[in-house]
């Protein structure tokens, strides 16, 4: 990797040949309501310049479904996937907002993250004066309009997986859609994809792992991984100096290739350009010291596994 003038590095042509073909499963991307460095069709236009394969766009706040249909009719040539995040904008634990996005073509359903128990009780407990994300200058902006922002239990009382959610797993299992754990606690993780199971649902990611919200350490990685779960590694906690690069590495060989997809988790304007991000992580695991078959198997093929398109010869 280089670096240019505006301090972004640049991927290099072994990893940018390395992703070729790889879809991003999570990216945030105008239009948003909170401010993104780059609109879903010019990323799309982008990536289909990069030679990838296409992006999954996510909102904390709404279905993107039928957005990423008009981005496919747009660009063709790239397989834009839309989603849906349940939290408290979109009803929380709503099965039939599942239901109809799913009707709309999404792909993946996040479960709650910028309203989930665990991640408002990270941010009450913030240090004052500490620098916020982007998502959680909003949530308080919206609370201090006087509006209710409620979080979104995933458990109830006795500590067992709440009904609702029991409800949108089965609309999940039936449209064989992806689950990801959102910003769930390390035990509501464990207690989610046991109901996953239970549910028949086919595909489960446990949202960034890695993440100091999350922080399943390697031997909770490799149990979910046992159990069927992909573990996700995200490139913007780590190029944001959230997450250290080597406690990916370790995580990574702990569960292996097999278990583990990339995904970029970009968008924000102060983070290097999304379409880059798959081969900018790429650098990272080929430097230390990952070979290239593995790096192919997480950048690639397990996100098209994932992203359910077809291969292309």
């Amino acid at each position: 990797m280089t670096q240019t003038a505006t301090a972004h590095p640049v991927p290099s042509a072994a990893a940018l040949d390395l992703t070729r073909g790889g879809v991003d499963l999570h990216v945030h991307v105008d239009p948003d309501v909170i401010r993104r460095r780059i609109t879903d069709l010019e990323l799309a236009r982008r990536c289909e310049a990069r030679g990838l394969r296409g992006f999954v766009l996510k909102s904390h706040y709404t279905s993107t479904a039928e957005r990423a249909a008009v981005v496919r009719a747009a660009v063709p040539g790239i397989d834009t996937l839309g989603s849906i995040t349940l939290n408290s904008a979109v009803g929380g634990l709503n099965a039939l907002a599942v239901e109809i996005a799913a009707r709309e073509g999404a792909r993946i359903v996040w479960l709650p993250t910028v309203d989930a128990e665990n991640e408002a009780s990270a941010h009450a407990n913030r240090a004052v004066g500490k620098k916020l994300p982007l998502w959680a200058k909003l949530q308080d902006e919206l609370r201090e309009r006087g509006l209710s922002v409620p979080t979104v239990p995933v458990l109830d009382e006795r500590g067992h997986v709440r009904e609702a959610l029991r409800q949108v797993l089965q609309v999940i299992a039936a449209h064989g859609l992806v689950l990801a754990t959102g910003h769930l606690s390390r035990d509501e993780i464990f207690k989610v994809v046991k109901a996953a199971w239970e549910e028949s649902v086919e595909h489960v990611v446990v949202t960034h792992p890695d993440y100091p919200t999350q922080a399943l350490d390697a031997d909770d990685q490799r149990a979910l991984a046992s159990q069927g779960a992909w573990m996700e590694r995200c490139a913007a906690p780590s190029m944001s100096g959230k997450v250290p690069w080597e406690r990916l590495f370790a995580a990574t060989r702990a569960v292996g290739a097999e278990r583990t997809v990339f995904s970029t988790d970009l968008g924000q304007p102060a983070n290097p350009p999304v379409e880059d991000g798959l081969a900018l992580m790429a650098d990272q695991f080929l430097a230390a010291g990952f070979d290239e078959h593995e790096l192919r198997r997480m950048t690639v093929d397990n996100t098209i596994h994932l992203a359910g398109v077809e291969v292309q010869a």
